[in-house]
């Protein structure tokens, strides 16, 4: 098979410098990049800026791991499985800089970046606590529609230096599958540099029979990454599904500093790759638990006790 853009983990994130604008895929506990962000972490990257529409256990681990400096999201958790306690604490104690708002501002922010737009107006943050903060912030600016006089939210273009999404297939070229819903698709395009980490390889020449299922077309893909469960312990959809005894599990380490540093010393920083680490979290037997029925997209045998 012709290679392509397919790369190594470990070489595309090497390509991140210290202090640069990373913008992640995914929601909540569906398709977070956890293995990018597993890898940022074992190479040190430090002072990011991470935007991400809604953040999950990504994110979490990312600013636990004291790899982030500024956070732009729509909000985030653990879904049933709690909040995430180190963006939780880092804004708290004011570690990181947090610009908070809703998860479609987020969308419209990226939006304007992928369309090249120097502003975007929209009105859904009038009136909340969210706009007060972002205008002490100077990160928004209200004003005057110049056709009907009614007051608009202005926002600004994000233009992240690089984003990583988590998708069920790719093919060599880059073209990406996602089935299921879909968040990230304007932070994907709004990217200098897009990394696209897929479950699964599509075969040559399935490009051309399936073009119309096409949501990411490979000209916009900067390289493609093969890792097999690399949103575990989320789920994707298709795919398989969250794993909930582990996000049962980091829950319970995340509350907890100390805890949560014996979790990154042994599920991140104690593994090489991500194989070492789908190894030490379960292995086969945790691939045929959390596999996705065909018909439904997720597991119907596993993780909905949570």
């Amino acid at each position: 098979m012709n290679a392509g853009k397919i790369a190594q983990l470990r070489d595309v994130v090497s390509r991140v410098a210290d202090g640069s604008h990373v913008a992640l895929g995914g929601f909540a506990i569906a398709r977070n990049p956890i293995a990018v962000a597993h890898e940022l972490i074992r190479q040190g990257k430090k002072h990011l800026t991470v935007s991400q529409c809604i953040a999950g256990m990504d994110t979490d681990l990312l600013v636990g791991a004291g790899a982030v400096r500024e956070l732009v999201y729509g909000g985030g958790s653990l879904d049933r499985f709690g909040p995430v306690h180190n963006v939780n604490r880092a804004i708290a104690s004011e570690s990181i800089i947090a610009k908070e708002y809703s998860g479609l501002a987020m969308a419209m922010r990226f939006t304007a970046g992928s369309l090249g737009l120097p502003f975007i107006p929209i009105r859904s943050l009038m009136g909340s606590d969210l706009l007060d903060g972002l205008l002490r912030q100077r990160d928004v600016m209200v004003q005057d529609d110049p056709f009907s006089g009614e007051r608009v939210v202005l926002l600004k273009p994000l233009e992240p230096d690089f984003c990583f999404i988590h998708v069920p297939l790719a093919d060599v070229d880059g073209n990406t599958w996602i089935s299921g819903p879909r968040w990230d698709q304007e932070a994907a395009m709004s990217a200098d540099h897009l990394i696209v980490a897929a479950d699964r390889i599509a075969a040559q020449g399935y490009a051309e029979r399936h073009s119309d299922t096409v949501v990411i077309p490979g000209c916009r893909v900067e390289a493609v990454v093969h890792v097999p469960f690399g949103a575990h312990p989320t789920g994707v959809h298709g795919c398989y599904d969250y794993d909930a005894e582990h996000l049962r599990f980091y829950e319970s380490q995340a509350k907890d500093l100390r805890l949560f540093e014996k979790y990154v010393s042994e599920f991140i920083l104690g593994t090489r790759e991500h194989c070492e680490y789908l190894e030490l979290v379960g292995g086969v037997r945790l691939a045929a638990n959390l596999a996705a029925e065909p018909l439904c997209g997720y597991s119907a045998a596993f993780g909905k006790g949570g």
